[in-house]
C-alpha cells in the first residue's frame, strides 16, 4: 500500500525524514517549507513536489498524513489543522514548548480517527528495546534507581546551530526541549512517567546563544529515583542509560551499539551487540512504524499522551532551574 505523505520543514529533521519515509518504499512524498531555497534543494535532490506554504500543500496534495518537522511552537497548531482536515500526523520532538494549544490539538484528536504519533526515535534503537523486553520480562525484579547520560559536541555536529531553532527557546531550542527530551521519553518509556524533579541548567560553553547547554535533573517516577546528566559540549557522542533493579543492573549504550546485564552475584558485564549498520536506519523503523500507524497496526512508537509526558517533564525542568525549586510533574 502507497500513502501519502506531506513533509513540513526542510532543515535537518525535515529532509532525514523525507529521505527515510523514501527509503520505505511505501509513500508518495511531497515537501514544504516557507523557504522556497530549501524546498527547490530537498525537492531537485529527491524528485518530490514542494511547496511554500503548508496550507496550500494540505489541499493541493491531500496528504493521508503530514510529518511536521517545523518550528516547535508551529508543531500543534499545524497538527490541529491537519486532524480536522482527516490526515494523520507525526510530530517531530518536543510536541510543542507549551501546553496552551494542547486542548484545541487533543480536541482535533478525539474528534479524528487519524493516526497521530511524535517521532521520538530512541524507541527504535534495537539494544534500547532488546533491554526494554528483558525488564519487562521481571527476570532482575523491580527498577529502583535510573542513571542517564548524553552528550555530543553541537558546534561539530551541528556548525550553523546559531542560526537553527537550536539557538532559541521558543522554537524548541536548548539542550531540555532539544535533546535531553530524547532521554527523558526513553527513561518514560522503559519505567514509567516522572512525577517530581528538581533541575540545575546553564549555558556552560556554546556562544551567541541564551539557551541551556547543559542540564542536570534529580527526579522521581513514582517509587523509582532517577538522575539525568546532558551537554551539548562534550568531545565524545556518547548516550548511556543504566537500570538498577533488586536482583541486578541493565545498561544501554547507543555509541556501543549494545545492551549488558550484570545479575546479582556476578563477576562481569554480559553484553549483547545490538548494531545499527547506518545512522538513518532507526529513523526508516520508524517511518515504517508510523505507516503502520496508518494501517491501523500495533507499533511502539509514541503517542501524543506519552509526548505530553514529555513536554510536562521540560516545562517543569525548565520551572525548577528558573526558580530554584522541586516541581511536580503534572
Amino acid at each position: 500500500m502507497t500513502h501519502r505523505i506531506l513533509v513540513i520543514g526542510c532543515g535537518s529533521h525535515g529532509q532525514r525524514h523525507l529521505r527515510c519515509f523514501l527509503r520505505t518504499g511505501r509513500v508518495e512524498a511531497a515537501i514544504c517549507d516557507q523557504d522556497p531555497r530549501l524546498v527547490e534543494r530537498a525537492s531537485g535532490k529527491h524528485g518530490v513536489v514542494g511547496f511554500n506554504d503548508w496550507q496550500t500543500a494540505l489541499i493541493v496534495h491531500d496528504p493521508e498524513a503530514v510529518v511536521i518537522a517545523a518550528s516547535a511552537a508551529q508543531h500543534v497548531p499545524i497538527a490541529a489543522f491537519a486532524l480536522r482536515h482527516g490526515a494523520g500526523v507525526l510530530i517531530e520532538k518536543p510536541l510543542s514548548t507549551t501546553l496552551d494549544d494542547l486542548p484545541a490539538m487533543n480536541q482535533a484528536l478525539a474528534g479524528s480517527r487519524a493516526a497521530a504519533a511524535v517521532a521520538y526515535v530512541g524507541r527504535f534503537l534495537p539494544g534500547l528495546a532488546q533491554m526494554r523486553e528483558f525488564l519487562r520480562s521481571g527476570a532482575f525484579g523491580a527498577p529502583l534507581q535510573v542513571a542517564a547520560s548524553a552528550g555530543q559536541h553541537l558546534p561539530t555536529m551541528r556548525p550553523d546551530y546559531r542560526e537553527t531553532r537550536d539557538a532559541f527557546l521558543e522554537s524548541g531550542g536548548g539542550a531540555i526541549h532539544s535533546e535531553l527530551t530524547d532521554l527523558v521519553d526513553a527513561v518514560q518509556w522503559l519505567v514509567g512517567p516522572a512525577t517530581r524533579l528538581y533541575c540545575e541548567a546553564a549555558c556552560q560553553s556554546l556562544t551567541a546563544v541564551e539557551v541551556e547547554d547543559t542540564v542536570c535533573v534529580t527526579a522521581r517516577h513514582g517509587h523509582l529515583l532517577a538522575g539525568y546528566s546532558l551537554n551539548q559540549f562534550q568531545a565524545p557522542n556518547e548516550l548511556m542509560i543504566q537500570v538498577h533493579c533488586q536482583q541486578g543492573s541493565l545498561r544501554f549504550e547507543s555509541h556501543r551499539q549494545r545492551w549488558s546485564k550484570f545479575p546479582l552475584g556476578a563477576d562481569a558485564w554480559e553484553h549483547h551487540a545490538a548494531p545499527i549498520d547506518q545512522d538513518d536506519d532507526p529513523f526508516v523503523a520508524l517511518a515504517h512504524a508510523f505507516l503502520d500507524c496508518l494501517e491501523k497496526k500495533d507499533t511502539p512508537i509514541c503517542t501524543v499522551a506519552e509526548a505530553e509526558r514529555a513536554l510536562r517533564f521540560n516545562l517543569a525542568a525548565h520551572r525548577s532551574a528558573r526558580e530554584s525549586i522541586m516541581v511536580t510533574v503534572d
